[in-house]
């Protein structure tokens, strides 16, 4: 990346999906045309998750059905991991499965215990067509998998049971972003919880 130009700089900041759009509960489709749009997308999606202060971000969370993420996010020993992927399949869990504060860029200020094995491995393509594998820990792992679960149509709340899955969505449902777009930048809401940057925020 040293050499490269800085992610999203050259992007358009999108409004975010949230929780009940129809395009973040649906599959999302594979990648064919690895052209100048894509490479557009890959910056809106950086633009996006930066200005709302995410480590990660899902193509449909700004309402592109394609299987495209990109993420920006420290591991367990605080190593930063940088980088995009097109196609990507979650083909490798491991270690041990931790319940662990997690949050969405979709749910803004919400979050939850939601288990997570704490490795993963994510193969997949980058924006000009080569083949990329993607290792991660800890927290990184964390994210690669919520960042695949978004483009099968599923967000981190389908993981919850009981009173932590009921918790969230009264939360959600009391929101004042409950049933529309939200603008990258706007300030959370009074709910926002703490600081630190979860999957998706």
């Amino acid at each position: 990346m040293r050499h490269g130009s800085i992610p999203g700089v050259h992007g358009r900041v999108r409004p975010l999906r949230i929780l009940g759009d129809p395009v973040l509960h649906a599959p999302c489709e594979e990648v064919t045309d690895f052209g100048p749009e894509l490479a557009a997308l890959v910056e809106d999606l950086f633009a996006t998750m930066y200005a709302a202060h995410g480590v990660g971000l899902a193509a449909n969370q700004i309402g592109e059905p394609v299987r495209v993420f990109v993420y920006d996010c420290p591991d367990d020993e605080d190593e930063r991991h940088l980088g995009h992927v097109v196609n990507p399949r979650l083909v490798e869990t491991g270690g041990v499965v931790v319940r662990g504060a997690e949050g969405c860029l979709s749910l803004p200020g919400l979050e939850a215990g939601t288990e997570r094995h704490d490795e993963a491995v994510v193969t997949g393509f980058t924006v000009t067509g080569e083949p990329v594998t993607v290792r991660g820990t800890g927290f990184f792992a964390r994210c690669l998998q919520h960042e695949c679960d978004h483009l099968e149509g599923g967000i981190y709340v389908d993981r919850l049971t009981g009173w932590r899955r009921r918790k969230v969505l009264r939360r959600a449902a009391r929101a004042s972003w409950s049933g529309r777009a939200v603008p990258a930048g706007a300030p959370g809401p009074p709910e926002a919880g703490p600081a630190r940057p979860h999957p998706g925020r």
